[in-house]
């Protein structure tokens, strides 16, 4: 008689989850283990997982022809996730668990040879695609329990063996207590940046201000100088001046996390992320890919974050300009031929950059060897639109020993005190942008801002329409420029941008 088990899983494509049916049939046809409805290599292997798995926790395995489908049928499936939903359903189909408890519950699992649960990639986005796809309870390893659980709303089952699981469905086994697998614990170096303080800057007084605007009003920045200048130094604690993340955008940043294979751990992280990719990244490794399963890049990874890339110039030209679109939609698409993934890109671009090959071009304590053509093509692999779309444009210099001294003497801002008014200057920027659906100023449309109800006065924007009638801004420039001088108000505390904020964010954006 024909028999089969229901259970289900969940199948992820970028960051987004579906639910899978996972059914499992057994037929008294010759001994045999199909699996159908687009498994990947790593899925297709599981028959020899599965397997073995239950036949040495002791769960037995039926020798008679088993056919598992895993629909949607035309929905790619990749990865060893699978593993405990197909188990499951075996067994259901064999009647040695409860069908109906093993079909109430999504299951999510990778099987190692001993029966035991291995940690899983990306149980927290799948998690969360289970809960929003109406689930009750989920069932996973030991070593990804802590991280399940990060998702409210849902009952999470952390089991360390396949035998666990079959027992907790009401399978009549005796325990065997067994040493679980855990998933490694979150890297120490992850809070390093809390630890940097803006008050260790001396002198560059521009460029922190250049980072408390960037910080207020969500600006990507560009900072242009010589070695030694502080550039790093900046970019580094541009994270410390962001506000803590709200709970949506944690489970949003740790989920990327988990499907990057990253560490996780028992507590969704309350700070932005910080991701500085080398400059020899390809442009897959910055905004997502795989030829298989696809996966993060540096820039997802920094959603909510800052994504800082240091030598900019020594960056491919075609790695840099694959954020041009990211930058205006704040979404990664990546195509393929037969699925479409999406990504969250909502990160704050921060560019370093030298003024040439050797780096001393405009330092007044050194000199230049490098020739002019060579200057300009050094510069020029940072294209014309890619800086047309960093709305702070700062050229940063070396301290000298008598800034140095006079910065001894003045009192420092702390990363602290930055951070509170940056708040408040966000806040500010909320209360005003309420009845629309943006939350910054960087997000703010150009026309929005030029609205006649909201159109500055001309002497107040005297200096940007003479910089527009030279030619020295663009359209699209002139419009950044003014969210700079909105970002620069809030930060002042004034309802309306001044002809000098006009003119401080003139100079933030043109100071190259």
């Amino acid at each position: 008689m024909m028999a089969v088990g229901h259970t289900a899983s969940v199948a992820l494509l970028g960051l987004t989850g579906s639910l899978v049916q996972v059914e499992a049939d057994i037929s008294s046809n010759l001994p045999g283990f199909t699996i159908i409805g687009l498994p990947d290599t790593a899925l297709g292997e599981a028959r020899d997982r599965v397997r073995a798995a239950a036949t040495n926790s002791g769960c037995g395995f039926p020798t008679r022809k088993i056919t598992v489908n895993l629909s949607p049928a035309a929905l790619p499936k990749h990865g060893s996730g699978f593993d405990l939903a197909i188990a499951m359903a075996i067994l259901a189909a064999e009647g040695t668990v409860s069908g109906q408890s093993v079909q109430r519950v999504v299951h999510l699992g990778e099987l190692g040879l001993d029966g035991r649960l291995r940690p899983t990639t990306g149980i927290l986005p799948a998690v969360l695609a289970a809960a929003r796809a109406g689930a009750e309870t989920v069932m996973v390893p030991t070593g990804n329990a802590d991280e399940a659980a990060l998702v409210p709303g849902i009952r999470v089952i952390g089991v360390p063996s396949v035998r666990d699981a079959a027992i907790w469905h009401g399978a009549e086994f005796d325990p065997v207590p067994v040493d679980p697998i855990l998933a490694p614990q979150r890297a120490v170096a992850e809070n390093d940046g809390e630890r940097l303080d803006l008050a260790d800057i001396v002198g560059n007084e521009d460029a922190i201000e250049a980072m408390l605007v960037a910080a207020a009003g969500g600006h990507h920045a560009f900072l242009l100088g010589p070695p030694g200048a502080g550039k790093t130094m900046l970019a580094a604690r541009l994270p410390g001046l962001l506000p803590d993340l709200e709970p949506q955008e944690a489970l949003e940043v740790s989920s990327l996390r988990s499907l990057a294979g990253l560490p996780v751990g028992s507590e969704l992280s309350s700070r932005p992320p910080l991701e500085s990719p080398h400059h020899t990244a390809t442009a897959a490794s910055l905004v997502g890919g795989g030829s298989g399963a696809i996966r993060p890049g540096a820039a997802a990874r920094a959603s909510h974050g800052v994504l800082f890339m240091d030598e900019a110039p020594e960056f491919s030209p075609v790695v840099l300009d694959a954020l041009r679109q990211p930058l205006e939609s704040g979404v990664i698409t990546i195509h393929r031929a037969n699925a479409v993934a999406y990504f969250p890109a909502r990160f704050q671009l921060v560019l370093a950059a030298n003024p040439c090959p050797c780096g001393q071009y405009g330092a007044s304590d050194s000199e230049c060897v490098c020739p002019p053509a060579s200057r300009r093509r050094y510069l020029a692999r940072l294209s014309g639109p890619l800086l047309d779309r960093i709305d702070i444009q700062l050229r940063v210099a070396r301290v000298t020993a008598a800034r140095l001294r006079l910065s001894d003497e003045a009192p420092r801002l702390s990363s602290a005190d930055a951070r509170t008014r940056v708040v408040q200057a966000r806040a500010a920027a909320r209360e005003r942008l309420a009845a629309t659906p943006w939350k910054l100023n960087s997000e703010v449309p150009g026309s929005w801002l030029r609205e006649p109800s909201r159109r500055l006065s001309p002497a107040t924007t005297a200096s940007i329409d003479r910089a527009l009638e030279r030619g020295g801004l663009t359209m699209r420039g002139y419009d950044r420029v003014l969210r700079l001088g909105y970002t620069i108000a809030d930060l002042d505390g004034a309802s309306r941008p001044t002809a000098d904020h006009i003119g401080r964010a003139l100079y933030l954006r043109r100071s190259l």
